[in-house]
């Protein structure tokens, strides 16, 4: 079967060449593919992600430092070039808030990276201290980060919750966005999504270089599009 998948669009979004296979979201992609960190088969992830069939597991890039790395200069790129636009699309941040657990080493790398102070939520409040982990003065304004997006919940739990602490959210940044209504959702509380990977752009590289099959390929597209009014509504 050839390979039409490359040059195809969905809703107005160009998807990329394979020829920029050494690109920002294509390097991920590769990556992610040498990591053994997108399976098949069935999976229900949290509370908007059922019967998925594939499952990225995008927590295997802390066993490997120098890939965590290059992600974490990735994200620092791209917000720095999205801030330079004449009409930016990031707004400036003091903080860097990591989602637990899977977006706090994300966010560490991060901080470490982009010398920017890092906070984040305790998971289980207790009485030894403050829900909220780190410097922080009210009226700062913080970016949360997470490694991966699908119906938006955790990354609006967690904006609530620093809200309350007087912090101000505006945008946050994923490696990966399944596409699946989270961005719409973030959008509507006022919250910008920046993400390095779609699901689809993913997809459409394993696909294009003949490591996954057809009908893997298919599979994931369709449920992309059984899910896909969850963005447009």
């Amino acid at each position: 079967m050839g390979k039409p998948f490359i040059t195809s669009t969905r809703q107005g979004r160009l998807v990329q060449s394979a020829s920029h296979s050494r690109g920002t979201n294509l390097w991920l992609a590769e990556t992610l593919w040498e990591l053994g960190a997108v399976q098949f088969g069935k999976f229900t992830l949290g509370r908007t992600t059922v019967d998925s069939p594939v499952y990225v597991n995008l927590r295997l890039l802390i066993g490997h430092p120098t890939a965590l790395w290059r992600a974490a200069h990735i994200i620092w790129d791209e917000l720095q070039a999205l801030q330079r636009m004449r009409h930016p699309q990031v707004q400036p941040f003091d903080l860097v808030a990591g989602v637990p657990f899977g977006g706090l080493h994300i966010a560490t790398s991060f901080s470490l990276t982009a010398k920017i102070p890092l906070i984040y939520l305790h998971p289980r409040p207790d009485d030894l201290g403050k829900d909220i982990e780190g410097i922080y003065h009210p009226n700062q304004p913080a970016i949360i980060m997470d490694d991966l997006l699908a119906g938006g919940g955790s990354i609006m739990e967690t904006a609530l919750q620093l809200g309350e602490a007087g912090l101000r959210i505006r945008d946050a940044v994923v490696l990966l966005d399944r596409q699946q209504g989270g961005r719409e959702r973030l959008r509507r509380q006022g919250i910008n999504l920046v993400s390095v990977l779609t699901l689809e752009v993913l997809m459409n590289y394993l696909r294009y270089n003949d490591k996954i099959t057809v009908d893997q390929y298919r599979g994931t597209m369709e449920f992309l599009d059984a899910h896909q009014h969850l963005e447009d509504g």
